[in-house]
């Protein structure tokens, strides 16, 4: 078996997923197929000052498929609602990935099971706009980053000298 792309419409992923599982079992090749995965990552975010858990998709609009290639699977997951096509080689003999690559996406969910990567990722050197606390409407430079505890250290302006604040990721936004 062979890992394959397929691109579903965006946002209907999850129920991809299901509906191609269930046309799995109902057919009568389910053992040419092995997962169907949407390649998600768990992040975490401070709201209120509590962490909170939620789960991000890093190939939104994709799903992958574990299977044998043949025109009967092939048939299988074409005909599925949602789903657009192969993506890869061409339309009526579609291009596996590399173990490399499906090595790569695997190994990144498993990570982030167990350890959870925070919403938003943020760098020293950055300039970010305060919208909270008595900063508001500040912008200042990230000097450090904790996301151990989701706090950052930037340095603001204020009245012409540069001035050391700790803030939580929730009361700073990145400037476009």
């Amino acid at each position: 078996m062979r890992w394959y792309i397929v691109q579903a419409f965006s946002g209907y992923e999850k129920q991809v997923q299901r509906s191609l599982t269930d046309r799995i079992n109902r057919s009568d090749f389910a053992e040419s197929f092995g997962d169907v995965l949407v390649p998600t990552e768990e992040v975490v975010e401070m709201k209120d000052g509590k962490k909170r858990k939620s789960e991000r998709k890093f190939f939104p609009g994709y799903v992958l498929i574990q299977m044998e290639m043949n025109d009967n699977t092939w048939h299988i997951v074409k005909d599925c609602p949602r789903i657009m096509g192969f993506i890869g080689g061409t339309p009526e003999t579609p291009a596996p990935i590399t173990q490399v690559e499906a090595d790569r996406i695997l190994n990144r969910l498993n990570q982030t099971e167990a350890d959870p990567r925070p919403k938003t990722l943020f760098e020293p050197g950055e300039e970010l706009l305060v919208i909270d606390g008595p900063f508001t409407d500040f912008k200042g430079l990230v000097e450090k980053v904790d996301y151990e505890k989701s706090k950052l250290h930037l340095t603001v302006n204020v009245f012409n000298r540069p001035t050391q604040v700790e803030l939580e990721f929730s009361k700073v936004e990145k400037l476009d």
